[in-house]
């Protein structure tokens, strides 16, 4: 069998920590960004902001900041996508999985299905944002002249 090119090996360990690290950056940066939002509208940041459906909305300022938080996250964490997946192939996968994830976290959390419209459009839009951020960055690092000679050149 002749080498490939970056050739993938499939690694079930690599990518369960690839999972778990990318879900901590995650609900870091989102504790973050809810604690700096916070400042403006003087709360703090509370399980209820990251997992319940019914405090996302445009009718309270809480809401909003909310929803500001995650727009914000999900453009951090498309940074997360560039430095710890690094391939443009992997960042929908990657993205899916960690919504997906906080998905199951808020039905556990609220014991019901989120059912709010306003819940779905903003995770719909943070992981388009994420994935699509993320996907164009890592391309951006993929896509680099490979330099073929690195001995200086000489003037002839």
């Amino acid at each position: 069998m002749a080498a490939q090119f970056r050739s993938y090996v499939w690694d079930p360990a690599l990518i369960v920590a690839q999972m778990v690290l990318l879900q901590a950056g995650y609900y870091s940066s989102l504790g973050l960004w809810l604690a700096l939002l916070g400042t403006l509208g003087s709360t703090g940041p509370s399980l209820q902001q990251i997992f319940s459906d019914e405090i996302l909305g445009f009718s309270t300022p809480p809401g909003r900041l909310s929803m500001m938080a995650f727009v914000l996250n999900a453009l951090t964490c498309a940074l997360g996508l560039l430095y710890f997946i690094r391939r443009g192939k992997q960042c929908l996968d990657f993205t899916v999985t960690v919504h997906f994830f906080h998905l199951l976290g808020c039905w556990i959390y609220n014991s019901h299905f989120p059912s709010t419209l306003t819940w779905w459009l903003v995770h719909i839009v943070c992981t388009a944002l994420m994935a699509a951020i993320g996907e164009y960055l890592c391309m951006r690092i993929e896509l680099r002249e490979i330099p073929l000679n690195s001995a200086p050149k000489s003037n002839v």
